[in-house]
């Protein structure tokens, strides 16, 4: 008859076992064999202009000052570390869970059973020691210890934790791709705001230059050569031109407030030395091959870490539909007085109990939190494999933008000094009546655009310069 109870719960165990198997889910794994070997044009050396340290490859004083408080003071990174303190007190939660857990009790009340019930009246008719009755009420006072564990038969609570880790190591890359892309948007905005500075400059002289032309409009005026039509639209010019100075200022002003703010500080200003725009010189930029962003790039490591984790998710999901072990176990002592309380063996108790369960009828939260975690491991999978996409075509856009903003300056700087040649030519020609005014004012203008433009053309190299640092993985090391 023994047997046969044995058998039965074996049975029952057997199949609550089988039961508890995982449904087949299919899944996706990475691809990064897809990578190319090199960069278009691109000699394919390892070298690699990542690799420098962001102090080092940004050579102006001033602006590595501005890096140096922002990385203290930015408070989109200093929120990003908060989250690595996070994802690592995650990491403690997850580990504690597999260890057992121990802690201590203690409680006092008292009891009244109703004496017209079986026990209640076995109690009135006890002595507990000779002429003494149970006391009524009865008092209870208890102090122990009790522990319980999960026995991690499958390795499920081990495997949540790792994806903790991974997470938190996830995070720790987030921050050095805060770092990257504050450093790159510091020297951006930094790079603008000598452009702007120049440009004012350039507004400045040209409001000079025009005001003399003004002057002679004037006296030709006088002395019948020109009409009063003349004068105007140079006075307009003079006027259209004096504009432009506040709309510059007015930038000048947002762009600084904009490195400020990223330097987590007020509006203060910046210090710069505006004449060495000019003399700024594109650095030579060794990109190394592609496969290098899956270790420089911190989007892509933070990427692939989510991906660990993600998979590790996957695991601890499947793991639910196994049966599981729980131990727990107590000691302690129990009395109605307290000056019997630790009075052994009589007040002493213990127990000890081990569980296994296994689920086995609605399952459906644990199905639907296995197919979350394999769809967003899928996910995880497909944003790793973008991230890699992204970082090489960022790579390859900078590259060809270095290339063709170098051409651009080049012709760009000779149409500047063209036009600043026609500016002395119109003016001689005007004044000996060779060139009517309009010809004069229409050259002045194009030089003012050309000479912007090749500031503009100037600033977008070095955004080039510092894009290509950051697309390549530079900026956290």
């Amino acid at each position: 008859m023994l047997q046969c109870k044995k058998a039965y719960w074996v049975g029952i165990f057997a199949i609550a076992t089988l039961y508890s198997c995982a449904p087949t889910l299919d899944t996706v794994q990475e691809d990064t064999t897809v990578v190319p070997d090199q960069y278009k044009n691109q000699s394919g050396d390892s070298l690699n202009t990542a690799r420098i340290k962001w102090s080092e490859y940004f050579t102006d004083p001033y602006l590595d000052t501005i890096i140096d408080v922002a990385l203290k003071n930015n408070q989109e990174l200093n929120i990003t570390l908060q989250e690595i303190e996070i994802a690592r007190n995650e990491i403690r939660a997850k580990k504690g869970e597999y260890l057992p857990f121990i802690g201590l009790t203690g409680a006092a009340g008292f009891d009244k059973k109703a004496r017209y019930t079986s026990q209640g009246a076995s109690e009135a008719t006890t002595d507990i020691r000779p002429g003494e009755e149970m006391p009524e009420p009865l008092p209870d006072f208890m102090v122990g210890a009790y522990a319980s564990w999960e026995v991690d038969i499958w390795g499920k609570l081990h495997d949540a934790k790792k994806a903790a880790v991974s997470r938190y190591l996830s995070t720790v890359e987030g921050k050095n791709f805060v770092m990257t892309n504050l450093i790159a948007e510091i020297a951006n905005s930094y790079y603008e705001l000598l452009a702007l500075d120049n440009q004012l400059d350039i507004v400045n002289k040209n409001v000079e230059i025009q005001t003399n032309a003004l002057k002679i409009v004037k006296l030709q005026k006088q002395a019948a050569r020109v009409t009063e039509l003349a004068v105007r639209k140079f006075e307009a010019e003079v006027l259209k031109t004096k504009s432009l100075q506040y709309d510059i200022q007015q930038k000048i002003t947002e762009t600084e407030n904009k490195i400020n703010f990223l330097a987590g500080r007020y509006p203060q200003h910046i210090e710069r030395n505006p004449v060495a725009f000019n003399d700024l010189a594109m650095k030579s930029i060794s990109t190394g091959v592609p496969s290098q962003l899956l270790e420089n790039r911190p989007d892509v490591k933070a990427a692939e870490l989510e991906l660990a984790a993600s998979k590790l998710d996957v695991k601890v999901a499947k793991k639910r539909f196994y049966p599981s072990l729980d131990i727990s176990a107590g000691i302690g002592f129990q009395a109605f007085n307290p000056k019997y309380l630790f009075t052994a063996p009589e007040s002493l108790l213990y127990s000890l109990a081990g569980d296994i369960t296994a689920p086995l009828i609605n399952r459906n939260e644990i199905k639907a939190t296995y197919y979350s975690a394999n769809a967003k491991q899928i996910q995880a999978v497909y944003n790793y494999e973008k991230t890699i996409l992204n970082a090489y075509v960022e790579v390859a856009n900078q590259l060809a933008k270095i290339d063709n903003l170098e051409k651009s300056y080049d012709l760009k700087s000779q149409e500047v000094a063209a036009l600043t040649k026609s500016i002395e030519i119109s003016n001689v020609l005007f004044k000996s009546a060779r060139a009517d005014y309009m010809e004069v004012l229409m050259t002045q203008r194009d030089a003012l655009e050309s000479k912007f433009e090749l500031v503009e053309t100037k600033m977008q190299q070095m955004n080039a310069m510092v894009d290509v640092y950051r697309a390549l993985g530079g900026g956290w090391n």
